[in-house]
């Protein structure tokens, strides 16, 4: 159960406007804020911003 709080699921969703998505984990101790990571997308052949959404 606590496994659930300190690591949960997050989307990332593209900037490019293709809501393309991406989801992953994230530790909230290490990163409190939104994660942002660069990543490909499929739907605009190419890397872009993916954040996070709530």
């Amino acid at each position: 159960m606590a496994r659930n709080e300190v690591r949960p699921i997050v989307k990332l969703r593209s900037t490019a406007g293709t809501g393309f998505t991406y989801v992953t984990r994230k530790n909230r101790r290490t990163s409190p804020d939104r994660l942002v990571l660069r990543k490909y997308d499929p739907k605009a052949a190419r890397h872009v911003d993916f954040r996070e959404e709530r």
